[in-house]
């Protein structure tokens, strides 16, 4: 393979290891490398206390897995501590770190790529710092310890893909933390993964898929056809065969705009919803949050799309996803009553674990068409949605709530102070 023209930069793909168990270890003053914690949550939809993070130790020695593991896998051992999670501190800190990334990259060239993981594109600063990216590298890992008592591990390449490779699949094994996979050493290090399934993007049925076509490994991947992948994948096809040779022409600062923006909300039940006005109860305390953030974008939708989701203990029915064309509009009683027209015209009786309500055709609100002869009520409804979103941004979100969140079934309350379904805040934005 020829990279001569392959673009070639300095990236970093840095992760905070075991990010919310290591915070939490801090905040205690416990060493995050050696103390046993595992971060659980316990809300009723969990099935049982649902493990969100693991200690390097407690993964060590128990094998339990981050959002796979339950409560009920836990040994019954007096080593291991048990927390909550507290997911706006983990936010907190994760702006503080990537607070530290700035010191090294402009703002422009650092892209968190999720609460615990960032990319920052040195290529044009990291002779700033150290005489190899290697030592740049250490440099933040020790500022980021120094400073926030966590620890980082760091993959080094020569665009992003390398970096992400490198990370998962060296720095986490290496002493340092710190791995390195550059356009030369390719085949000693992509091509040597053992699993297909080590490597980002490709998954378990991808990699059966590939079995299926004689290809066991990146070697063999690498060495494949890739007129006959791309016969065999599409598009992806051909991604796969450049993942093989460490080739990613992805430039981060180019963002995509997606065509058109959705707005939605999903929530898991806590237990199956049986009873019609229980169901409908949940629908409407999703139907306002999603017609607030709408307000708050300044948006309407012209399409409303609500998807059930059945209990797959109850029916061999996953449930149904219907949408509806509507008038524009943001506003909790007509969201409301679209999104209950579909579920009484789709449900019929099924137990309900899962529901779900996004917008699509989007649009600003820049005026209203109204009624000539009946413009009053909705002016008025409309100032009334304005005015409860004014008083909950104020002073939260419980200090207003619905009569109807406080019969059985409704949730809006306790998820208040979620974040991610978790312990922490709500998002009405």
């Amino acid at each position: 393979m020829n990279y001569d023209k392959e673009p070639k930069g300095v990236f970093l793909m840095i992760d905070n290891k075991s990010f919310y168990a290591s915070v939490e270890a801090v905040m205690r003053g416990l060493n995050p490398l050696k103390v046993v914690m595992v971060v659980i949550s316990e809300q009723e939809n969990t099935n049982g206390g649902l493990i969100l993070a693991t200690s390097p130790m407690a993964k060590k020695l128990f094998g339990l897995k981050a959002n796979v593991s339950r409560q009920r896998d836990l040994p019954c051992d007096p080593r291991i501590i048990m927390v909550p999670p507290r997911m706006n501190l983990y936010i907190k800190r994760n702006l503080q770190i990537n607070e530290i990334f700035k010191q090294y990259v402009a703002e422009e060239d650092l892209y968190p790529y999720s609460i615990d993981e960032s990319i920052l594109d040195i290529t044009k600063t990291w002779k700033l710092f150290g005489e190899t990216p290697e030592e740049v590298a250490k440099k933040i890992q020790h500022k980021v310890r120094r400073q926030l008592g966590l620890y980082t591990t760091i993959g080094v390449g020569e665009n992003p893909l390398q970096a992400k490779l490198a990370l998962d699949n060296f720095a986490k094994k290496s002493n340092d933390l710190i791995g390195t996979i550059t356009y030369n050493t390719v085949a000693q290090k992509v091509w040597m993964i053992p699993k297909l399934t080590d490597v980002w993007g490709i998954r378990r049925r991808t990699t059966e898929r590939l079995q299926k076509l004689g290809i066991n490994n990146m070697n063999e991947l690498a060495h494949s056809n890739p007129y006959f992948l791309k016969q065999e994948f599409g598009i992806i096809g051909t991604q796969l065969f450049a993942t093989a040779w460490g080739i990613d022409r992805t430039i981060l600062s180019e963002r995509v705009k997606p065509k058109e923006n959705s707005v939605g909300n999903s929530q898991v039940l806590p237990r199956n919803y049986q009873q019609q006005c229980e169901i409908e109860t949940v629908i409407k305390e999703i139907s306002e949050q999603v017609a607030a953030r709408l307000r708050h974008r300044c948006q309407q939708c012209g399409e409303l799309t609500l998807s059930i989701g059945f209990s797959y203990q109850s029916t061999i029915n996953s449930g149904f996803s219907q949408s509806l064309k509507v008038i524009p509009t943001n506003s909790n009683v007509e969201i409301f009553k679209y999104a209950k027209e579909i579920f009484q015209k789709y449900w019929k009786g099924q137990p309900v674990r899962n529901i779900a309500i996004f917008t699509a055709k989007l649009s600003y609100q820049i005026g209203e068409q109204l009624n000539l002869f009946e413009p009053f009520p909705r002016i008025s409804k409309h100032q009334t949605d304005q005015l409860v979103d004014q008083i909950r941004a104020e002073y939260g979100f419980t200090a207003l709530v619905y009569a109807r969140s406080l019969t059985k079934g409704g949730t809006a309350i306790q998820r208040a102070s979620l974040v991610g379904g978790h312990n922490g805040g709500n998002a009405y934005e």
